[in-house]
């Protein structure tokens, strides 16, 4: 009998000490989950405080989006949706993570080559995008439209806060990643986890701007009243800023008088 209580007790703790040592190896996992290959799943990339949503749903658009705007613009893509998630989290705004992870996959969507004839504001182009691929995948109109909203506005200053948190939370994530808003409201290990697996290139504001430039030169107009205006000017010296106040003074109105 003792011998038999000696063996039980022996393995009990053997097991403890497997478990122990496969949560440890987990958890250091999950601290830097390497980029995802084009075969491997996006699910299994990690924060230590955020993971990606495990459904097909993300899987296809991870898939979709790396396939169709090329790494640079998927990464940025990804640290939106890491940075916007962060933000829910600490600040206990409730949100859907495949809604999330989906507006963030395609809220740059409307910059690549498919729209080199489009007229739209590039926000509206991705948007449009995004909604018939949710539509694609039987996602609500409802929610579709949450996620449509959030995409054509996250450039707009000021009003994706008072459209919805999805919205609110998608341009705070661009906005984090392209200018670092709100760069202290994260903890330095939440930033060092994001950089370490999605890293921010040395040259990523000049690739970034040349980028918007290359794929709004053809659409000037559409630029007007955002920060993308500021990008035209910066890359084009003989691009002009519309100016309000002149149209207000030289409008059929005013020429009445």
């Amino acid at each position: 009998m003792k011998i038999a209580r000696f063996v039980s007790t022996a393995c009990a703790v053997l097991l403890i000490l497997v478990l122990g040592y496969v949560q440890t190896s987990n958890v250091r996992a999950a601290v830097r989950a390497p980029a995802p290959d084009h075969q491997s799943s996006e699910t299994a990339d990690r924060t230590p405080y955020i993971a990606i949503p495990d459904s097909k749903l993300a899987r296809d658009a991870a898939q979709y989006i790396r396939d169709s705007e090329g790494e640079f613009l998927f990464e940025h893509s990804t640290r939106v949706y890491y940075w916007a998630a962060l933000t829910a989290q600490r600040s206990g705004v409730p949100y859907d993570p495949q809604l999330l992870y989906v507006a963030a996959m395609f809220h740059d969507y409307g910059l690549t080559e498919y729209y080199a004839q489009s007229h739209l504001r590039y926000e509206v182009d991705g948007a449009n995008a995004a909604r018939q691929f949710l539509r694609s995948h039987g996602v609500s109109e409802a929610a579709s439209e949450q996620v449509w909203l959030a995409i054509a506005l996250h450039t707009t200053t000021g009003i994706p806060a008072q459209v919805s948190p999805l919205a609110a939370l998608v341009a705070q994530g661009a906005n984090m990643d392209l200018v670092g808003a709100g760069y202290d409201d994260f903890t330095a290990e939440q930033r060092d986890a994001v950089e370490m697996a999605y890293p921010h290139p040395q040259d990523f504001a000049e690739v970034f701007m040349r980028t918007l430039y290359e794929s709004l030169k053809h659409r000037p107009e559409t630029t007007q009243g955002t920060g993308l205006a500021d990008v035209m000017a910066y890359e084009d010296p003989h691009f002009v800023r519309r100016d309000f106040s002149a149209l207000m003074r030289n409008s059929h109105w005013a020429a009445r008088k």
